[in-house]
């Protein structure tokens, strides 16, 4: 398949650059595999959807501050954005794969410094976008991410480089159910979720059971092949615990919170579809032509064109219904991307 084929035109002005101002009063547009229907509703419509016996499958993983800002020994300013840790030891020092920036003029031995206390070290190359930075931080390193981490907004949502975090990137750029640090970018289709519409959804017999995926930056890098199938996923780390499988294994309908819970779910998933408890990593890229195993409906945020985001959803719903739904989205005003709106895929 020709990556070119996945395209949409979307209007730059329905990019949302900030949340709305409550969690569950995102609009939501409802697309029926079955019958072809695309209908636009608000979240707060969705235990509507949701029928007794229910399992909704959370991804309760939680971002970490991963960006960084930094000066050279030089005195220039560089950001460093966290990958993936590589080694940990009890003296506050740690040890990740990073990406720099600018990264042209560093070179193997240079320190980025903080304060008086903290300071990082390039120590090897480990690609030509990413490095491998040693820390030592003089604190835990959780502590040192708290005071000069920066939460990791996708690029296209436009803030000033120097500026500091806002209290609502901080609070809304967090799922309210996450719990295990990991991530640099939030599971997005669960920032609609509040804990209203969570209790109306358990009081209504829906269980909601919480699964891991910690979202790396893979999420954020376009496809650069022009044929899907040549395209390789960025690896990351995942978790189902024996409880999860069980009571996700016994249910006949189950939602899927995202495309990072999808992607856990049909990874751990066996040909019958039964969910097998893992800890692992996985490199599962769904794109049109594969066979779902587990899930059966899909909440998911609008997608950038040509993203393996987007791929998902056209392998899900089938690329005419999702193209249709996306240009009833664009016509309706819907907001898009990360902080945006979201569809409901029966």
């Amino acid at each position: 398949m020709k990556l070119e084929d996945f395209g949409y035109h979307l209007p730059e002005e329905l990019i949302a650059q900030t949340p709305s101002d409550l969690r569950d009063e995102s609009r939501m547009l409802v697309a029926k595999r079955r019958t072809g229907d695309v209908e636009c509703r608000t979240f707060r419509d969705l235990p509507e959807f949701a029928e007794k016996g229910t399992v909704l499958v959370i991804n309760d993983t939680k971002v970490i501050p991963a960006r960084l800002i930094g000066k050279k020994s030089t005195g220039g300013m560089i950001e460093i954005f966290l990958l993936a840790r590589m080694s940990e030891d009890p003296d506050s020092s740690e040890t990740w794969q990073v990406l720099l920036r600018p990264g042209k003029r560093i070179r193997v031995g240079a320190r980025i410094l903080f304060d008086t206390e903290c300071e990082a070290q390039v120590i090897d190359r480990a690609s030509e976008k990413k490095w491998i930075v040693s820390f030592a931080t003089g604190l835990a390193f959780g502590d040192f991410l708290k005071r000069y981490g920066r939460t990791p907004l996708p690029p296209y949502i436009k803030r000033h480089k120097d500026s500091l975090d806002s209290p609502i990137d901080m609070d809304r750029y967090q799922t309210i159910y996450a719990r295990f640090p990991g991530s640099v970018a939030a599971p997005t289709a669960g920032l609609h979720f509040s804990q209203n519409i969570l209790d109306t959804l358990k009081k209504n017999g829906v269980y909601v059971v919480p699964i891991t995926l910690h979202v790396g930056y893979g999420t954020f890098l376009p496809i650069e092949k022009d044929v899907v199938e040549d395209h390789v996923m960025e690896e990351e780390f995942f978790e189902i615990t024996p409880e999860a499988a069980d009571v996700i294994n016994s249910a006949e309908k189950v939602i899927a919170v995202g495309t990072t819970s999808t992607r856990v779910l049909e990874a751990a998933a066996d040909e019958a579809g039964k969910i097998k408890p893992s800890s692992a990593y996985t490199r599962l890229f769904i794109y049109p032509g594969y066979r779902f195993k587990r899930v059966g409906s899909l909440i998911t945020n609008f997608h950038l064109p040509r993203s393996s985001l987007y791929l998902l959803v056209c392998a899900f719903a089938g690329k005419p219904l999702t193209e249709r739904a996306y240009k009833e989205a664009v016509r309706n005003r819907f907001r898009f991307y990360s902080y945006g709106d979201c569809m409901l895929i029966l």
